[in-house]
């Protein structure tokens, strides 16, 4: 379950579409009536908090937003623009660095791919959608 309030215009997220998860983009939010119109792919409707999901981070999430892949002696680090991603090693996104010029920021929980559009948004002043 997702909170609206950390919710975005084009943040990708996951909605329970009458018993079906799909993966979805935000067209709009509403606050006032506690919902978000989501495109999934097949229709848009406005989803509560209860029918969306948060996206687990992975590498496929990263090459859909545009990021560039570089390994360096274990570790993958991901690029797009000036704004990079560091993950420790391949395939674990639970302990992630990431940095934008002078930003550094570090996380050592698992992110969803809203919160990383939201980060880099605030970092960049950039949405981050998918390419």
């Amino acid at each position: 379950m997702l909170k609206i309030g950390e919710l975005k215009q084009g943040d990708v997220i996951m909605v329970n579409d009458d018993g079906v998860m799909r993966e979805g983009t935000i067209s709009k939010v509403s606050h006032d009536d506690n919902q978000a119109y989501v495109d999934n792919g097949i229709q848009e409707f406005w989803y509560e908090p209860g029918e969306m999901f948060p996206l687990p981070l992975d590498e496929n999430q990263l090459m859909k937003l545009g990021f560039e892949k570089q390994e360096i002696d274990g570790s993958v680090k991901y690029m797009k623009g000036a704004f990079r991603l560091l993950t420790p090693k391949k395939g674990d996104f639970s302990n992630v660095e990431m940095w934008y010029r002078e930003d550094r920021r570090h996380f050592n929980v698992p992110l969803s791919v809203h919160e990383l559009q939201n980060l880099h948004l605030g970092m960049t002043k950039v949405p981050l959608e998918p390419a």
